[in-house]
């Protein structure tokens, strides 16, 4: 499985690396526009991301508009609904009650800390393990 993670704080950087190179190869951007620019070059190269876990709260792009170019990356080359990347979305604040913001176009939505064993339970249910 290929992994896109997309978050700015190094000890969540080293914990998602930990929790997910398990599952498959990693790759890190520190903010939404490196996020974006890995994510279409990975499209580009016909090596597609699997996995994206994207931090809301990130600098020069937020997680929100991040998913949004990396959505409109994968209608432009035109890869359907059912065969896109799966997001888990990731956040310090609780914004369970706004995830409407995104019509939520993203997989999943966890607060951090991130428990190992519900991030676990989450990536089995989206069908990645």
């Amino acid at each position: 499985m290929k992994i896109l993670i997309a978050e700015d704080d190094l000890a969540n950087i080293k914990f998602l690396s930990k929790l997910l190179g398990r599952h498959g190869e990693v790759t890190v951007a520190e903010d939404g526009i490196k996020a974006v620019d890995l994510f279409v070059e990975a499209l580009n190269d016909n090596e597609p991301f699997d996995l994206v876990c994207l931090d809301i709260m990130m600098p020069k792009l937020d997680g929100y508009k991040t998913l949004q170019n990396i959505r409109e990356s994968e209608a432009k080359a035109g890869i359907e609904k059912f065969a896109r990347a799966k997001v888990i979305m990731t956040s310090a604040l609780d914004e369970v009650t706004n995830h409407s913001k995104v019509n939520q176009d993203y997989d999943a939505y966890m607060c951090k800390p991130i428990d190992i064993h519900d991030f676990e339970r989450i990536i089995r249910r989206i069908g990645l393990v």
